[in-house]
């Protein structure tokens, strides 16, 4: 497999997928190797046989193979432990507005305040996609047949994980989104001020379709961040509240992000996510 491709003008390109696969030998990395570690072997590796690649192209190469061991873990919890839940990786808000994973009447409805709100006051709803979501095990019981553990990493496993929140559109039922996780290779911080403003977002949406559809006593949503360095600077940023919260004295002030995990290996992955999946 190839680790650059040329693009027009001569300059490489990291083939992100083909060259993750290619450095790991399409094994996966031993449970206490530290992925800060592993990637600084990887760019090592790649800076042997190019040594015109940027810094910037490889931070950009570790956001997107910290969230494919990360996928990895998720899934093996799932199928190993039988009541965990699914952490499934989504993509870009350019490919899907996670919105779109409710059934029509949900989506409608934030369709709808999206509307009124740009309609009354000329203002948008903007954010990005969370990292992950994840979903109640009944409904990816009922969605998804294949269930093995992942033991490989091949360009066919990094496909399954990428494409695994399609099987979600427009199925999701109110309870079914249990909450959402917001991933970072680093918490710089204008991630940190990313990250709390997503989790205002998706929980003030949340509490509106509560309002919407009149549910009373609902489980809530969840919403975590993971980095695989964490000092107490960014957990101090990152207890702010969720702006929602703090509209009405009918309701106790939330957290925005309700815990933050240092995750910088597949073992601490797997604690954290049978932690957070139970």
């Amino acid at each position: 497999m190839a680790l650059f491709r040329t693009l027009p003008g001569g300059r490489p390109q990291i083939v992100k997928d083909e060259a993750f696969c290619e450095l790991l030998n399409n094994e996966m990395p031993n449970n206490g190797k530290s992925y800060s570690e592993l990637f600084e072997e990887f760019d090592s590796a790649i800076r042997e046989q190019d040594s015109s690649i940027t810094t910037g192209a490889l931070s950009n190469s570790h956001g997107d193979w910290y969230e494919w061991l990360l996928a990895v873990n998720a899934r093996n919890v799932f199928v190993e432990a039988e009541i965990a839940n699914l952490g499934v990786l989504l993509p870009n808000v350019s490919s899907l507005d996670v919105s779109e994973l409710y059934q029509n009447d949900l989506c409608g409805l934030i369709d709808d305040l999206r509307t009124k709100v740009a309609e009354s006051a000329g203002v948008e709803f903007i954010s990005s996609n969370p990292d992950f979501v994840m979903i109640d095990r009944e409904l990816v019981t009922r969605q998804l047949s294949r269930t093995t553990r992942i033991t490989e990493i091949n360009i066919d496993t990094i496909r399954f994980l990428q494409s695994l929140y399609q099987n979600f559109v427009g199925h999701c039922g109110f309870e079914d989104i249990l909450g959402y996780v917001s991933v970072k290779t680093s918490l710089r911080p204008d991630r940190r001020l990313q990250i709390s403003h997503e989790c205002s977002l998706m929980k003030a949406l949340y509490v509106h379709l509560q309002t919407r559809k009149w549910i009373i006593n609902p489980p809530g949503l969840k919403y975590y961040a993971i980095a695989t360095s964490v000092g107490p600077s960014d957990r101090s940023a990152l207890k702010t509240v969720a702006t929602h919260s703090i509209t009405t004295v009918h309701s106790i002030p939330q957290a925005a992000v309700d815990e933050v995990y240092e995750v910088n290996s597949s073992q601490r992955a797997l604690d954290v996510f049978s932690e957070i999946l139970l």
